[in-house]
Order: C-alpha cells, then structure tokens, then sequence
C-alpha cells in the first residue's frame, strides 16, 4: 500500500472543502471497498478524507418516503423495522449483499460507490480502461463470463456490483450531494454511468462530491416487492444476474411497476421496455415473459455470457409471478 495522508473533517462543510480540488483525494466511510482496491494497488489515493464521525446513521421516516443517512450501516438499514416494512425489497438486496460483518462496517454511500469486481481492473499487472484509460480492455476476448450484457462498449464490458443500488434505481431514489459548488440531488438510475467512452468515470459525481443522504420516495405498492439474487455460490458473492420488482395489480391488470436489474450493466439497469409492456397488460406469466423479451431485446450478449439472457428472462418472470401470487 502507498503512502497517504491522513484527514478528520469536524463536519460535512470541512470535508468538501478538504476534498476540492484535490483529484487524488479519497473519501473513507467504512472502507469495505476501498481499502481492499488500496491494498491491491487499485486505488492510490494521496489523501483520505474520514467522513466517518460526521456522515449521519439515521434512517427516518419522511411524509414523502424514507430518508437514509449516508452513514447508515448496511446492517442496520437491513434490519430496520420500517423499511422491511415499507420496502421489503431494499432490505432484502441488502441482506443479499456481502457477509454480515462485512454488513455491519459497511455504509449506504460506500456501497454505492464500490467499484467493479472486475478481474481485469482489479489486477494492476493487466491492461483496463477504467484504471488506465487508453490501455484497452481485455476482457471482451478474455474472462468476460460475469459481465455486461446490456449498456457496455468497446472500451469497457464491466459491470456494477451492489446489490443495493438495484434495489435503489428500482424505487426512484435521489441521493443527496454536497459539494464545492453546493447542495444537490441526483436521482437513481442517474447517479451510475455507463462506460460510453469514459470508463473510469463510474458516476455523475463532481471531484470532492460527498453523499450525504439517501430520500426513498413513498411508493405505495413497493410493499408488493422482491429482490431475487442468481450467484455461483450461496455464501458470499456477487450476482450473475438480479432482479428487483415491484407491482401494483388490480382486477388481474398491472397498473404500475417498478423493474431494475443487477449484474448485467456498468449501473444498475432499469428495466425501461419490460415496464412499459407490463403496464396495462394481465398480470400472467406470458405477459411477464413477453415483458422480459422486450427488455432483452436490448441487450448485446458477449460470447461467453449469452446464457444471462435466458437466466435473466426466468428469473423475471418467476419474481414478477411470485409476487402476484403472495397473499
């Protein structure tokens, strides 16, 4: 690991300030991510900013929603009473992701801003273009089985790897910035990039941006939800693919929904064509596959990830049907 200064700002106006203009300045939350990139020679930032003590932890209830501090624990944003109630879907996601240890140091805002598991990025003896722009991607002619199916370029094939942030860009969440020019909201999907031709930008975030809170909005049906998580393994792992769903049904009709997908996009991909043909149309497994094939209709598989399709197409289906046949 190379060597770094080390700063703890006394509030959130302390810490932007500290961060602007500093491009190699990191900020550290619960280091979950960070860290190991540090350690593996990834991330080599010259300074980093703690914003442990000053990010808050509370998770709120607000007249329009929910409101997460950028500091709340993963751990505790899963165990949270209201939001397994209200948003089943985004404790479900969070319980999904990583180890409980790991849960329980990790924060809302580091989780959104992990970077991709890569094995190309996260190898500094291999060529990547989201670490050194320019080197190429090796990854599309090489060991590209968990990656993108949908949104990537020639320039980058990976993809992001929260669980969380599916959840999030499914329930239309804004996230709270505050910056060297400012306060302002992001909303999800927006906060993510696709890689276009910058893949080492992963976010829309300005130098010395921080999260400070994340605002769920009320989605009544949200409480009809499910977060459904395909791995190579039951214990720790990222997904292959996931989905993240919500419905609202009358009289055998779908009138409204909500779809995002993980583990086929550089961002969590929300599922624009599946809603559209899901809405107004029977709430039937032929029309979620109908709604499924729409949405694949926009995917570009690489040759040793086209299974996702069909994986991806099944487990869409079985999600939006189970949540239609819960009492």
């Amino acid at each position: 690991m190379r060597p770094f200064t080390y700063e703890r700002p006394v509030d959130v106006r302390a810490a932007v300030a500290a961060a602007a203009g500093r491009p190699d300045t990191a900020y550290l939350g619960g280091g979950t991510n960070l860290v190991d990139l540090m350690r593996l020679g990834v991330a080599t930032p010259q300074t980093l900013v703690d914003v442990t003590r000053i990010s808050s932890r509370a998770i709120e209830e607000t007249d329009g929603g929910l409101l997460i501090g950028a500091g709340a624990r993963n751990g505790d944003l899963a165990a949270d009473p209201l939001v397994r109630r209200v948003h089943p879907l985004l404790a479900r996601a969070v319980l999904e992701g990583a180890s409980g240890q790991i849960r329980n140091m990790a924060t809302v805002a580091g989780n959104l801003m992990q970077r991709t598991r890569c094995p190309y990025f996260q190898d500094v003896t291999k060529p990547c273009n989201k670490r050194r722009p320019g080197s190429g991607c090796p990854a599309r002619q090489g060991d590209h089985r968990n990656l993108a199916i949908f949104g990537h370029s020639e320039h980058c094939v990976a993809t992001h790897p929260s669980d969380m942030a599916v959840a999030l860009a499914a329930l239309d969440a804004l996230v709270h910035v505050e910056g060297p020019g400012g306060a302002r909201t992001v909303p999800m999907p927006g906060l993510h990039r696709l890689p276009g031709d910058e893949p080492d930008r992963d976010t829309v975030l300005a130098p010395g941006e921080l999260i400070t809170a994340v605002e769920v909005p009320r989605l009544p049906f949200a409480a009809r939800s499910r977060y459904r998580k395909v791995r190579d393994r039951a214990s720790f792992a990222f997904a292959v693919v996931s989905v993240a769903a919500a419905l609202d049904v009358a009289g055998g009709v779908v009138r409204d929904c909500r779809i995002a997908l993980g583990g086929v996009a550089h961002a969590p991909w929300r599922a624009e064509a599946a809603e559209a043909a899901l809405r107004g149309a029977a709430a039937t497994p032929e029309e979620f596959a109908r709604a499924a094939d729409a949405e694949l209709a926009r995917s570009s598989p690489l040759p040793h990830n086209a299974f996702k399709a069909p994986l991806l197409r099944n487990v869409l289906v079985r999600t939006l049907t189970d949540i239609v046949e819960a009492p």
